[in-house]
């Protein structure tokens, strides 16, 4: 590949992605999140594909959006200044807009309360069941 079509290459994919780089609005957020998940689906697990380097870039996109989004930093403040496991149950509860009655893995609405008042911790069986529901890595609670 000569210098002339990469530069050229270079510029076709700078005006692609440039709604994402760097991220001004909500709706592109969204959007590079969900282009995020995709590439991972995609890329091969090794340093040498080209894919992965596209992901790191959207990816250092989102955290400079995240970081200058006053809700989602509070967000994530609130989310590194409690135990990992509480901190995941409040982030899979937004994330599905599930209330307290909505999570029988962990008992009734009172039980989903303590857990996230701190006055009580999940147990295994708590994280696995949530893992399986939620098809997530039970080490995410931990």
């Amino acid at each position: 590949m000569t210098a002339l079509v990469l530069k050229e290459a270079c510029r076709s994919f700078a005006q692609a992605a440039a709604p994402f780089i760097p991220i001004k609005d909500d709706a592109h957020y969204e959007e590079a999140l969900e282009l995020i998940e995709s590439l991972l689906e995609e890329a091969e697990d090794s340093p040498d594909d080209p894919i992965n380097a596209v992901i790191d870039l959207l990816a250092r996109a989102v955290e400079t959006y995240e970081n200058q989004n006053e809700e989602l930093a509070a967000f994530e403040k609130q989310a590194m200044d409690q135990p990992a496991d509480r901190a995941m149950l409040r982030m899979l509860m937004a994330q599905h807009h599930l209330g307290t009655a909505d999570l029988p893995e962990i008992g009734s609405k009172s039980m989903v309360s303590r857990v996230l008042s701190g006055e009580r911790g999940l147990n295994k069986n708590h994280i696995k069941a949530l893992s399986q529901r939620f098809r997530i890595d039970p080490g995410l609670f931990f």
